[in-house]
């Protein structure tokens, strides 16, 4: 092969400079031993572009002469052009994330039913506040624990935190069908489970973010909406085989079914790269950066209004007669069915026009409408609300990956900033739905639950839109 038409890449163990600037270190043609795959091509193309190097391969004389392999690269989470953004394995990947989701958010999701049973059931002795710490505090580890992770799933320790997550998931929802008591309940449910979640949280993030560059919404709404379905199966059948079976059995039926599905996504995960070196917990600087900062603000104040409804409008409709208990229960399935499509079709939407121009409407879309329960007095406008709150909603939990993605420059610090932000936000989360608790206790009505829920969230779109001019300006037409 002659200079003039290109030349091979230097041999293993030398450094590639893209076209960014940026190194990749080779690795062994073919597989890697640590059995990370190698994605880049293992034949040099013709190009050309000028070679920086001095050492090279023997010319060869015969123009056209076939390609020959040269030691590939060795994956880099940094080298965007490698990203394959499609493929049978990619997608299987989504399906992945999509059973994590199911099995994490889609069980934050469910508690609403828990809430409105416990308040009659076992618990009819804790109040709604006190019953709503435990949904709380499960969303909550879901998110901080998962923030914590970061370390060990750069560590290569992915499946190890799959398969833990798995256990503590499925024990804890077993232990749940025997607990008779607040505090067992507070153990098996809020910090067994809320702990299992949490390891599984950032594998169910992060592997989309090594599979998928330019189709990363689109990935993570589909992942994302896994939860929704979580939300919208889990309740329905707590609720009827609990009336039929009994609690206990109720329980432990939701535990197969979790077992199930996360036997499959442990079977079919796959690492197609991780980083070089291990992820910082905390990287600083980033709180200097206008668009991270208020993004994070907008999302913790966000996640303090947003799950009211999903705690609360089971419990509304029944106290205040709206309907039948039976069909109030299906208000959380019909709100999570609808969230579905808001984590798919606006994520589709994203990826061309940018997720903050999809994300700020929809923000604040979700506050006014938690606000317009407030003069409700009939079951027709309660579900138009819950199926518009859903899918609105659902923008809101399933766009801040993507995000995170926009505003960080260096790939390699994804993952800590997602981690940081997360983290922030488990707070809003953890202290959202028991002050709306408290609210209720003191005032003894709806409406100020209501009014707080919307307010927050509305406030939230206000912090993001200041993040999203930071970032690309005041711009209408700008895709950011």
């Amino acid at each position: 092969m002659s200079r003039s038409s290109g030349e091979l890449e230097k041999d293993v163990g030398s450094e590639k400079v893209d076209e960014r600037g940026g190194k990749e270190r080779l690795g062994t043609y073919g597989i890697e031993k640590d059995g990370r795959e190698a994605i880049e091509p293992t034949f040099a193309a013709h190009d050309d572009s000028p070679v920086d190097n001095e050492e090279h391969l023997e010319e060869d004389d015969h123009v056209g002469a076939e390609l020959e392999p040269v030691a590939s690269s060795k994956p880099s989470v940094n080298n965007i052009r490698s990203v394959p953004n499609g493929g049978l394995t990619a997608w299987l990947q989504v399906l992945v994330s999509f059973f994590l989701f199911f099995n994490t958010w889609g069980i934050v999701n469910t508690f609403g039913s828990y809430q409105t049973y416990y308040e009659t059931g076992i618990l009819s002795s804790s109040s709604p506040s006190d019953i709503s710490w435990i949904g709380s505090l499960q969303a909550t580890l879901l998110l901080l624990v998962g923030s914590l992770t970061g370390p060990i799933y750069d560590a290569g320790y992915v499946r190890t935190l799959v398969a833990t997550g798995t256990f503590l998931c499925v024990f804890g929802q077993m232990m749940l069908s025997l607990s008779t008591t607040y505090y067992q309940v507070l153990l098996s449910q809020a910090l067994c489970i809320g702990i299992g979640t949490g390891t599984m949280f950032i594998p169910g993030v992060a592997i989309l973010s090594t599979y998928f560059s330019t189709r990363i919404a689109t990935a993570v709404g589909l992942a994302a909406s896994g939860s929704s379905i979580g939300g919208i199966i889990y309740p329905i059948v707590f609720h009827n085989l609990q009336q039929s079976l009994g609690f206990p059995w109720a329980t432990r039926i939701i535990g197969f079914i979790m077992l199930a599905t996360l036997l499959l996504s442990n079977a079919l995960l796959r690492i197609r790269v991780l980083p070089s070196q291990r992820r910082k917990i905390l990287d600083l600087p980033a709180w200097r950066e206008l668009p991270f900062t208020f993004f994070v603000a907008g999302t913790f104040i966000g996640f303090l209004g947003l799950y009211t409804p999903f705690f609360y409008l089971q419990s509304y409709a029944i106290e205040t007669h709206l309907t039948d208990p039976n069909t109030a229960f299906y208000l959380l399935s019909i709100l999570n069915a609808a969230s579905t499509f808001g984590r798919i079709l606006p994520n589709l939407l994203a990826d061309r026009i940018g997720p903050f121009n999809v994300i700020i409407p929809c923000t604040l879309l979700t506050g006014i409408l938690c606000l317009c329960l407030i003069p409700t007095t009939s079951l027709a406008p309660v579900i138009v609300i819950a199926v518009l709150y859903g899918f609105f909603s659902g923008t809101f939990v399933s766009l801040p990956a993507a995000v995170y993605v926009s505003i960080t420059k260096e790939r390699g610090l994804i993952g800590t900033r997602m981690g940081m932000g997360f983290a922030v936000t488990s707070f809003g989360i953890l202290f959202g739905t028991p002050i709306c608790g408290a609210i209720l206790n003191a005032s003894g009505g709806f409406a100020d639950v209501w009014v707080f829920g919307g307010i927050m969230t509305v406030v939230a779109a206000a912090l993001i839109s200041v993040a999203r001019v930071s970032k690309g300006g005041w711009g209408v037409r700008i895709w950011v």
